[in-house]
Formats: structure tokens, sequence, C-alpha cells
């Protein structure tokens, strides 16, 4: 039996729709009410009902656009009420695909009738889909053989969504995250080694707006709740049929886009990637400028001329394989500046081996050029200052540093780093043999002791004292800080109150 949410601000007529509902026995499973449009929102997402009786004067000039991607995300049918015969209003009704408006004061008589017909509608519908799917003896399930070999799958219109996150451990968790997200079309979930893959069905109302939309609140939500970043790649195959595999194909391209635009975004692609071709090997007179630029120890012009050449923001973008052999040619120029000033031994030379790696295997591009600029310039200290060992422990200072400024919620090791002036890789393997613990560790470490000294010593509420120990969402603070301490925020302060 379908569940319908009556939403309206006045108590009275909230009860008296239940009522009406109630005594005339219409067959709706479980009847909602909602007096707010957060409500509204809640109540949606947490049981989505299958139909919704919304008042439209309720709804804030802010919350419009919320409202309209979750009733395309969950397809409800809806009925608008109004006080007010107006255009706009109507205007506002057709906006949200409703089945019908009612013009307060309604008859119990009409309502009855359009409520009794919702439910029947919805009841038939589900008839037909049950039976279509019963006769034709097709599930729209997929497998992986159909993802990895050609023409095992039929030709349609696969609509793909293929997420990633920085750390492939924690994809477990991302699955279960899908697994009980409320889609308005489930997607069959395929995961893989670094990415998971879901399939939406093939009669879902696909479009790249809704593609888009979707893509961005799943973002959102698992950034509320979840530290790790996410990448998220949305195919849209509404304009062309061909095999699960040949779109996977094309899909997972658009995964390397990663490579520019980093993580915690968003991509719709509806083809494969148009990759720009770049010569990857640096020009004779290229090369020249960069013996010049290092033997002057021009560290400005260093910078800029790898800004200039390595940072895009629009596409067409290059191919990430061509940049990162683009980027061995300049690590070659700089390999042949450590060896006319004898810094390839010791510490020097494990870093460039690692910032090597880096070029091969790191997935951001910032990162990388970071990364090089910041080896190139300790080689550029350490060839005018060669004996110079008078400062202090890079460490000690990276803790002071972080000690200073751990209530920031953006602040990162790569920030860090770049204070001390060493790669982020290297610092974080000097924070491992000096400290024994990460970055993440120790910044977490000091996040929720003073987390717990405002939860004994002020009336903070739990959202004030996450956000001044640098935790943006109250959920995952409480996440967390039972993790690290055996007890809730809320435990804690009632304990100290008896």
């Amino acid at each position: 039996m379908p569940s319908i949410l009556i939403a309206d601000r006045d108590q009275n007529e909230r009860i008296g729709i239940g009522w009406l509902i109630n005594s005339y026995a219409i067959p709706y499973d479980k009847v909602h009410s909602a007096g707010t449009m957060e409500d509204v929102f809640k109540m949606m997402e947490a049981h989505t009902p299958e139909v919704i009786c919304l008042e439209l004067d309720m709804i804030g000039r802010g919350q419009w656009d919320r409202l309209k991607l979750l009733v395309e995300q969950y397809r409800p049918t809806v009925v608008v009420t109004t006080s007010e015969a107006t255009f706009e209003r109507a205007m506002q009704g057709i906006g949200l695909f409703a089945r019908d408006l009612w013009l307060k004061p309604q008859t119990p008589e009409y309502i009855r009738r359009i409520l009794t017909r919702c439910c029947q509608e919805h009841l038939d519908g589900k008839r037909m889909t049950e039976e279509k799917g019963t006769g034709s003896g097709n599930s729209r399930d997929v497998s992986y053989l159909d993802l990895f070999f050609p023409g095992h799958a039929q030709a349609k219109s696969y609509s793909l969504m293929l997420a990633q996150l920085e750390d492939p451990k924690r994809h477990p968790e991302l699955l279960r995250f899908f697994e009980e997200y409320p889609f308005r079309d489930k997607p069959d979930l395929l995961p893989l080694g670094e990415t998971i893959v879901g399939v939406f069905p093939m009669d879902a109302a696909v479009s790249p707006s809704w593609l888009n939309q979707i893509g961005k609140r799943l973002l959102m939500d698992w950034e509320a709740n979840n530290d790790a970043p996410l990448f998220l790649v949305m195919y849209d195959a509404s304009n062309h049929e061909q095999s699960l595999n040949e779109t996977y194909a094309e899909a997972s391209q658009a995964l390397q886009v990663r490579f520019f635009k980093g993580y915690r975004q968003v991509t719709v692609v509806d083809n494969r990637v148009n990759w720009t071709m770049i010569d990857p090997f640096l020009t004779p007179a290229e090369q020249r400028a960069w013996v010049e630029m290092l033997d002057e120890g021009n560290r400005e012009e260093l910078k800029q001329w790898l800004y200039t050449h390595f940072f895009y923001k629009e596409e067409p973008y290059p191919e990430p394989g061509l940049l990162r052999i683009r980027l061995t040619s300049i690590l070659a120029q700089v390999r042949r500046y450590m060896i006319s000033h004898g810094l390839d031994s010791g510490p020097l030379e494990e870093e460039y081996h690692r910032v090597f790696e880096t070029i091969l295997y790191s997935p951001i591009l910032y990162r990388i050029v970071v990364e090089l600029l910041l080896f190139i310039n300790q080689l550029l200290d350490a060839a005018h200052h060669p004996s110079d060992e008078s400062r202090a422990d890079v460490v000690e200072q990276a803790i002071r540093y972080i000690e200073g400024r751990y209530t920031d919620p953006a602040l990162r090791l790569e920030e860090v780093a770049r204070y001390i002036d060493r790669s982020p890789s290297y610092f974080s393997t000097l924070l491992a043999q000096k400290q024994g613990n990460s970055f993440r560790q120790i910044l977490t470490s000091l996040r929720v002791k003073e987390a717990r000294r405002l939860l004994l010593e002020t009336s903070l509420s739990v959202q004030e004292v996450a956000e001044r120990c640098g935790f943006i969402n109250a959920n995952y603070f409480s996440k967390i800080f039972k993790e690290k301490t055996g007890t809730t925020p809320r435990l804690l302060r009632n304990q100290k109150k008896r």
C-alpha cells in the first residue's frame, strides 16, 4: 500500500485530512504529517511517501530548488493546496508536476475523491510494473560479464554512475552508502577494485540535468557524514545505444578528468572524452630555459613556468599520460642540476625518488606540481646553503603550526608541508618516523581533546563545539568523538551534570 505525507502549516488541516483518510478507509499504509518545509524534506528522504499533499504557501523562496530536486528524484504523486487563486500559484503547482490543485477551503468529498484516485493510480501502476516484469522474463540486473565482455549485453541506452574515493580502502563504506541511499531509480551496483559502478534502470527518466543534480546531491550527502574525498562521473546515454561494455569504456575515461579537477567534483559526460594531443617532451629551447632558471635560482620564474604550462581550467584537457611524461622530462633537467651540485645523495636523493613516483602515480595534477616546486626549492636551498644545519627541527615547527591552526576545518597536510618547505609525502614520512602518528591522527587528537574540554567546561551546543574544533558537520564530529573517547558528546555532557 502507498503512504501519504500531509504538509500544511495549519495543524487542524493536517488532522482533518488524516481523519478523513481513516474515516473513509482510503487504503494508505501510513499517513505522515509535516508543519514546516524542513520536516517535509526529512520525511521525503526518510520515508519516500508515494503521495504528497502540500500547501504551496508554506514553501520559502530559498526552498524551491531542493523541493523540485526531491520531487524529481523520488517522483511522488503531488497534490498542492493554496488559499491564493493566482496564476503564480498555478505555475508553481505545474512546476511540481502536481496531480491536482486545491483551493482552500475544499469540500471533504472532493478531497476524498482525489486522494482515493491517487492511491488507486499508484496501486494500478505498481501492479502493471510487476506484471510486466514477470511476464517478460527479463531482469534489469546487469553483471560483470556485461561490463567487461564486448557484445555480452545487447545495445541499449545505459546510463552509469562511476564513483571513486581518494582512499579505495574505504569503498565498502561508500558501497553501503549507495545501497541505503533513497534513489528515485535504484542503480545496479558493481563494485570494482578502485571504482564503484552504478547502472541505472533502462526505464529511468534520465537527463543531463537530472544526472548533474543527483550527482551533486550524492556528493553533498556523502560529505555530510564522511571525510573521504569522492569523485563522481555521471554518464548520460540518452542520445545513443551501445553495449554496456562500450558505455563503461567511455565513462571510465572520464574518471581521468579528476586529474585536472581534483576530488569533491561531479562530471557529467555523454560520450568518449576528447583529449588534446601535446608533445610530451621539452624542446631544446625549453631545456635551456630550465637550465638557466635553475642555475640562477629564479624561484618565481620557475613557479610561473609550471603554473602556466600545467594548470588547466577548461576543457579540452591534454591526455594525462602525456602530461606525466612531460613532467618527467622536466624532472630530468632537475636531475642534471642535482648531479652538477653534488646533491644526488642522502635525504635529497630519497626525495627525488618520491617526487618521481608522485609524477607517475598521483591522481591529481595540482599536487604533482606543488610537490615538484617544493622539491626544487629544497634543492636551491641546499645548493646555496650546503652547511646550514642551524634550522629548528622541521617536525617540531610543523607540530607548532598544527597546534595553532587545528580549529581551521580547511587545514590540510599540504598546507603544513608548505609552511616547513617540504613536500607533503616527505613531511608525512618524517611525521610518522618522529611522532609515530599520521598528520590526520595528530590533527584529530588535538580537535577531540579541545572538544572534550569545551563540552565539560562550557554550555556551548554540540554543533558549536564541533565548529570551534574544526569539524564542519556535527554528525561526523559525534562519530569521530565516540571512536576516540568511547562515548558521545551528549553522553559526556550528561555525565558531567550528574
